[in-house]
């Protein structure tokens, strides 16, 4: 199991939006926002979330590790399909919390449980000041 410590966020906002040191803030859940796009083409394809010890597992390994709300586990993205994310940059947001992960997808690309390339493949739209969902691709 990996080392799932990191350091607490500064008391001082300057030094967690201008120093170096990573000190993530999880949410009360114990979990931080992923925001992941392909490193080719910046297409926005999830988001998900993190616990501890799935940061630091994709720090380690280089490969996208979640934490999976509806299954309350662990989740290594596309052990199961083949669709390995590797990370080509992990960034952080000014108070660093939340993540944005630049991957590549490995096999056939598609991210999303559907089958799909992204999540995001509907657009909501008004009609009548009613919303409905309308394919995208």
């Amino acid at each position: 199991m990996a080392e799932t410590s990191f350091p607490r966020p500064a008391a001082h906002n300057h030094d967690v939006e201008e120093g170096n040191v990573f000190t993530p803030r999880f949410d009360a859940a114990g979990l931080i926002t992923a925001v992941v796009t392909d490193a080719r083409d910046g297409e926005l394809l999830m988001v998900a979330h993190m616990n501890a010890e799935a940061l630091q597992l994709t720090i380690e390994t280089g490969i996208a590790h979640y934490w999976s709300r509806s299954r309350q586990s662990l989740w290594k993205k596309g052990e199961t399909s083949g669709n390995l994310q590797s990370v080509v940059e992990l960034g952080t947001d000014c108070d660093q919390d939340a993540l944005w992960l630049k991957v590549r997808v490995a096999g056939d690309g598609p991210t999303c449980h559907t089958g799909r390339r992204s999540c995001f493949y509907r657009n909501i739209v008004a009609h009548d000041g009613k919303p409905s969902l309308v394919m995208k691709f």
